[in-house]
């Protein structure tokens, strides 16, 4: 059964209005997103921002009446919105799959490869770590995971014991393991994250050497690498716990930092680490620390 999008721009004062207009027309989902290329940054808690010109977008089963959906669009707006309306039918197919079929081998660094099941690259000695993403973030595709991709390829991990701190799809914690690392310990506050973890461990025949955390009293502390792929505001909050989780010598390695947030990161970690001058992909910030 096909689909019908319903694409509406509009102000960020009325976003939320027509929001709950699709979904009181029957909208089975709605997404809002950016109409102008605004970057937001990162919002405090319990914010929720809005762009100041938005697309609201809602999806529709397919047999709705096209114009009686737009019709009650006018009535309800009180105006016709027609010039920043637009109508999508979208085909049925296997949305999985079709994921997965635009998702292929990518290199990191010299050896190192992220692959979905089935595709694998034409390299002797190439160290492949095979992915499904499912509901939690990380494919290797952004580049905050990428930097911290290319940082495991290059960096000598045997007989070391890391922390994967915000684990999300378990990326990083399997990708260590398969560079060699002795024991990763892995944890995220999100159930999902935990159980993909857990699946993709499976997937590389890891497990023995993976131990899922709920909380970070769970891990052993100290170790040699702490790896922390997560927002800005909160690595400057967890500073005190994760130079807690490294021991002396050891290393952070910090990403999801924005290039105007790098400064206020790293004088937060000069409390306890030496730190390295950052590295940047994009406009994307990755920060290596030791442990005094």
């Amino acid at each position: 059964m096909p689909w019908i999008q319903a694409h509406l721009t509009t102000n960020k004062a009325q976003a939320p209005l027509v929001e709950l207009l699709f979904e009181d027309l029957g909208a089975l989902s709605t997404t809002l997103e950016d109409a102008e290329d605004e970057p937001l940054l990162e919002p405090k808690p319990g914010e929720a921002p809005i762009w100041q010109v938005t697309r609201v977008t809602g999806l529709f089963e397919g047999d709705i009446d096209s114009d009686d959906l737009r019709n009650r669009i006018n009535l309800t707006l009180k105006s016709d919105v027609t010039p920043t309306l637009t109508l999508e039918i979208l085909e049925d197919q296997e949305w999985e799959r079709a994921w997965m079929d635009n998702f292929h081998a990518m290199p990191f660094g010299r050896r190192l490869w992220i692959c979905p099941q089935g595709k694998q690259p034409d390299q002797p000695d190439a160290i492949v770590v095979e992915l499904d993403p499912g509901l939690a973030f990380g494919t290797g595709t952004h580049p905050t995971t990428g930097l911290c991709l290319q940082w495991l390829d290059r960096t000598s991990l045997e007989e070391m014991e890391l922390v994967d701190f915000g684990c999300g799809s378990g990326i990083l914690a399997v990708a260590a393991l398969k560079l060699g690392a002795k024991r990763v310990y892995a944890t995220d506050h999100d159930d999902q994250a935990m159980q993909a973890t857990e699946a993709n461990a499976v997937k590389n025949s890891v497990t023995e050497r993976l131990q899922l955390c709920n909380s970070s009293d769970q891990i052993p502390q100290p170790v040699d690498i702490v790896l922390a792929n997560i927002l800005a505001g909160t690595l400057i909050e967890l500073e005190a716990l994760i130079a807690s989780l490294t021991k002396t010598g050891g290393r952070i390695v910090l990403s999801g930092i924005l290039s105007e947030q790098a400064e206020s990161v790293s004088d937060c970690y000069t409390a306890h680490f030496d730190m390295s001058q950052p590295i940047q992909q994009e406009e994307w910030i990755l920060l290596e620390g030791v442990r005094r």
